[in-house]
Parts: C-alpha cells; structure tokens; sequence
C-alpha cells in the first residue's frame, strides 16, 4: 500500500502529466504553461512537434524524447533526475499524456521509486466528443485503438459487442473504413454511432447516425483528420451467450475451440479468452502451452 500527498516537501521531485492542444491553442491552460516553464526537464514524445508549442507560449525549458523507442532507457534516466529532485514534465504530441504513448512505464517507474505523480486536467479527445455525441454519457468504456490487424480487430468487437457502457475509440483516417466494416456485422447495422472529427480545429465535424449510416457514408467520402468515435451500448445484450460455452471448458480447450471455431492464431485466440474469462494472457499462454 502507498499514500501519495502530492504537495507535501519532498527531497525528491515530481513527475507532472501534463496536456497540450489537441488543435486549438487557446486550450493550454494557465497552469500547464508554468509548469512547463518551471520544470527542470520536459519529455516529449516529439521535441519538433513540442517544440512549436513551447515558441508560442515563450517557454524555454530544456527537452529531451521520450517515445515508444527509448521509453526503457529514458525512463531510468527521468527516475534518477527525479530521485535527484528534479521536476520533470511529461507531454504527448497532443492530449493527455500516458493513454496512447509510453508514460505509462514512466508513472509505475516513478510510483514504484516513491515520486509524486501529478496530472493535470486539460484537453482531450474522448471526453468532448462523448459529450457532444448525443449518446449517453455514462457509463461509458474508453477502449482507445483497435487492433491493426482484421482477425484480431473481430475478435476485440466480438468481445465489446454484449458492453452496455458506451464505447470511445480512437481511430486514424486510413483505417476507418476498415472498422466501420468489421464493426456492421458485428454490433450490428442499426446501433447509434457518432464520428468526431478534427475536434478544436478549425474543420472540427460530427457524424452522426446509424452504423450502417456512417459507414456509407465513409465509402463516398475522403477520409481525413483524426477520429474518436462513439458507439452506443448494447441495450439488449446477450450476457449469457458466451460463457454458456466455455463454463466447464479448461484453458487449453477453450483457446483449441477458438482456434478452429474462428481460424485464428494461437496468439489471437489466448487473447480472446484471457479477455473473456478475464485473467492475465501470461495464464492462458501457459495453459495453452503446457505439456
């Protein structure tokens, strides 16, 4: 157990986990500026892209990179700075920090060192985009990026698809097609979703409709600019459907019977049952693996 009291005198320093612009400049808050200003260090996931931000708001703090390449290395180095008492601000090219980028490893790092850890509220992509959905709000499942690849992209919607929360997903303009394909059949045509597009920006644009809707209307359209999309909840979800099956089944069985149900790979398929079943995928490889 641990007890962090962000403010209290410490010899050592703190790490802030603090948001930038997602688009419109004029979201930097007050707060965020100073601290940049004062912080001994700044990791960026881009010091090129960080870099135009901290020209407009005339910071003059140092940076260093801090991305999914050298996040091991770095983070050893931020954690001694920080043991040493130094401040060190964590930033992404733009949002919160530590949800689609390596700070995450930095936060246990530093937690697991004894460092205060602390972040601040600013701009974001999901939040405003659920809230201007017309969807309710809550409860709501923040999922972030689907899986790249199709076979693992169903099995994930195969998985959400019974959630009664409304889901927020990020998604980039070359593979929204493909998800809103996947997502037809699976969630099926007529459930409520909303595409949030260029938020702050000067093309911000909603689309708002069926999944069938929307995705027609993908098809005639030149996908551009960054989404976060909001899919309605299943409001008649078959809770049963799934366990049903695999309630007296072993791990071992359980990832066999996908495998052949689903033609998927081993791997594909012992991360569909430790999602289903809700256990570590490490348990289901082992299971799976054992002679």
């Amino acid at each position: 157990m641990q007890t962090q009291k962000s403010f209290e005198t410490s010899e050592k320093g703190i790490l802030y986990l603090i948001p930038t612009p997602i688009g419109n400049l004029e979201d930097m808050t007050f707060r965020a500026i100073r601290l940049l200003k004062e912080a001994d260090i700044i990791a960026a996931e881009d010091t090129r892209n960080t870099q135009k931000l901290l020209n407009h708001f005339e910071i003059e703090t140092k940076q260093i990179s801090f991305h999914e390449h050298n996040s091991k290395e770095r983070t050893t180095q931020l954690v001694e700075r920080m043991l040493a008492g130094e401040t060190v601000a964590q930033v992404s090219d733009a949002g919160m920090p530590s949800i689609s980028d390596p700070g995450v490893d930095l936060v246990k790092s530093a937690i697991e060192a004894g460092i205060a850890v602390v972040p601040l509220p600013g701009a974001n992509a999901a939040l405003p985009a659920l809230i201007a959905s017309g969807i309710a709000p809550q409860p709501f499942c923040f999922y972030g990026f689907l899986s790249r690849k199709k076979k693992d992209l169903q099995l994930e919607l195969e998985n959400l698809k019974n959630r009664q929360e409304t889901l927020i997903f990020y998604e980039s303009p070359h593979r929204l097609k493909t998800m809103l394909e996947q997502m037809e059949p699976v969630l099926g045509s007529e459930r409520k979703i909303v595409l949030a597009r260029e938020l702050t920006k000067r093309y911000e644009e909603f689309i708002r409709g069926s999944v069938s809707e929307v995705f027609k209307w993908a098809q005639n359209e030149q996908i551009r600019g960054e989404f976060c999309i909001i899919v309605e909840g299943n409001k008649s979800p078959d809770l049963d459907e799934q366990e049903a099956e695999w309630t007296n089944w072993t791990l071992k069985e359980h990832v066999e019977k996908i495998i052949d149900k689903q033609d998927v790979t081993s791997k594909a398929a012992i991360k569909k049952v430790a999602q289903l079943r809700n256990v570590q995928k490490r348990e289901v490889y082992s299971a799976y693996h054992e002679l």
